[in-house]
């Protein structure tokens, strides 16, 4: 094997490592955000962010488990009848990772709305902070 084929190896294994952390990280984000009623929203943010995680987006600016689950409440009440959906993979190095979503209606799979995030992930593997963008936003 050359030293490139062994470079290459070695940057594979590590990033199969890590991916599968980048993973579980944006499978919590998904519940997190697909969670409904007070206690359940609660306790799948909490286990989705650390406890001082940011979120920030052009529609929305919190901090904390409590701001983003009025956040995320906000979200379904704006939406009843839609979940948020990965769209594609997870990409990702260091403690970063982005994904693309969709918010879609469970009724009739439409899509209105759509954008990625970028997250950081701490060391205990939860997400301490999102910066997000929309791609795509209904007309008002």
């Amino acid at each position: 094997m050359t030293e490139h084929e062994q470079g290459r190896q070695q940057v594979e294994q590590r990033d199969g490592d890590t991916g599968a952390r980048y993973e579980v990280a944006v499978a919590r984000y998904f519940e997190a955000w697909n969670a409904r009623g007070e206690g359940v929203l609660g306790k799948a943010v909490a286990a989705a962010f650390g406890e001082d995680v940011t979120y920030t987006d052009p529609l929305v600016d919190v901090a904390g488990h409590e701001g983003l689950a009025a956040a995320i409440a906000g979200a379904h009440a704006q939406f009843p009848g839609f979940e948020f959906r990965r769209s594609g993979g997870v990409d990702g190095h260091h403690d970063m990772a982005r994904f693309g979503w969709e918010l879609v209606s469970v009724a009739d799979g439409a899509a209105p709305v759509a954008g990625f995030d970028v997250v950081r992930l701490g060391e205990d593997g939860r997400i301490r902070s999102v910066c997000g963008f929309l791609d795509r936003v209904p007309a008002v």
